[in-house]
């Protein structure tokens, strides 16, 4: 359907909660949480914006359905891996893949606090792998959360906006003018250069992961 069409009341009883569910899915994508109104959804979908109303709610309730939408999706993500650290941290890649891949709606589900409702179904797996390499109770619980706390930690960097810090403050301007001789000159230089967050995620949240799972 073209963006913009004029609103067509016959499709009231037409329109389809997964159509209104599905469409305000790719506005977020495509344009970030602030092209989610009511006016422009129902421009996509031909409709008046009383019929997004009688069919899904209001702008609070999409938001909470296309989260409730994406987390059944990610939940048919596949572990892969031939022991239990390996397909632990195989979950774990997912969780970070789903909020990288899914930048505005991750952003979203903050906003309005459904964080938890979005990464459930991930979570869940995660927890199933755990359960699998033989750790249970307040054992699963804190490698459960150490994972998930490494994993978010990154994910706050990968998603940071990347003007948010002025470039006099940002971490390489500020290295850049350090001088102290109880530091090695090199480290200095290095702390200076951009950062390469998938190599540093993957050795960071593997030694988590190691050191809470058995070995093979």
């Amino acid at each position: 359907m073209p963006p913009h069409s004029e609103p067509n009341p016959s499709r009231r009883g037409e329109l389809d909660r997964n159509e209104v569910i599905d469409t305000a899915l790719q506005l977020v994508e495509a344009g970030g949480g602030e092209s989610l109104t009511m006016r422009k959804l129902a421009a996509e979908l031909g409709v008046a914006p009383n019929s997004i109303y009688w069919h899904v709610g209001g702008r609070h309730e999409v938001i909470i359905a296309l989260v409730e939408r994406l987390a059944e999706r990610q939940a048919e993500a596949t572990v892969t891996g031939t022991n239990g650290r390996e397909r632990v941290m195989s979950a774990a890649r997912h969780v970070w893949a789903a909020a990288l891949t899914h930048p505005h709606v991750t952003t979203l589900a903050y906003e309005v606090g459904a964080t938890s409702l979005l990464e459930l179904p991930l979570e869940r797996a995660l927890a199933r792998e755990i359960t699998a390499a033989g750790l249970k109770g307040d054992e699963a619980r804190d490698a459960m959360r150490a994972i998930l706390i490494s994993v978010g930690g990154f994910l706050v960097i990968a998603l940071r906006p990347p003007d948010l810090v002025p470039e006099p403050w940002t971490s390489a301007t500020l290295w850049a003018e350090v001088d102290d001789p109880l530091i090695d000159p090199a480290t200095i230089d290095s702390l200076t250069r951009q950062l390469d967050l998938p190599p540093l995620f993957e050795r960071t949240v593997r030694a988590v992961v190691d050191s809470y799972i058995p070995g093979p």
